[in-house]
């Protein structure tokens, strides 16, 4: 499924317009800080940085949504693998959220097919305390 990104939400949600319709869509295994938590320290007090960083990565950009087991979460939001073209490469948002450090693994059953990647991620992002893990 093609689409093009026409809102960011924030970190780990996007607004999607595939043909004629608008999708709201949950990026699969990740799970970036919420907006706005102004009383919140570390990774709470994070969700505006998390949102320009997904801004920065994806508005207007033509995205190829990947999905898995379960289509829809209990929100009625689609939930996908977002690829992107990016300096010729394809790559996909929800990995780059998580290397970049501005969100962290959310797995969530039956949707796991790149938790190990995420995890791997992770560990790494955190090791060179990347994004929002140097602020913690």
């Amino acid at each position: 499924m093609v689409g093009r990104v026409v809102w960011v939400v924030d970190g780990d949600t996007i607004h999607v317009r595939i043909g004629s319709w608008l999708e709201k869509v949950r990026y699969i295994g990740v799970n970036a800080p919420e907006i706005p938590h102004p009383d919140v320290r570390g990774w709470r007090d994070g969700g505006t940085k998390a949102q320009a960083v997904n801004l920065q990565l994806v508005v207007r950009a033509t995205v190829w949504l990947e999905l898995d087991a379960r289509l829809r979460d209990i929100h009625g939001r689609l939930l996908a693998y977002a690829w992107l073209e990016r300096s010729g490469a394809r790559v996909m948002a929800n990995g780059e959220m998580i290397r970049l450090g501005y969100a962290q693994t959310m797995t969530i059953p039956p949707n796991v097919r790149y938790q190990s990647l995420f995890l791997k991620l992770q560990r790494e992002a955190r090791e060179a305390s990347q994004g929002l893990w140097a602020e913690e």
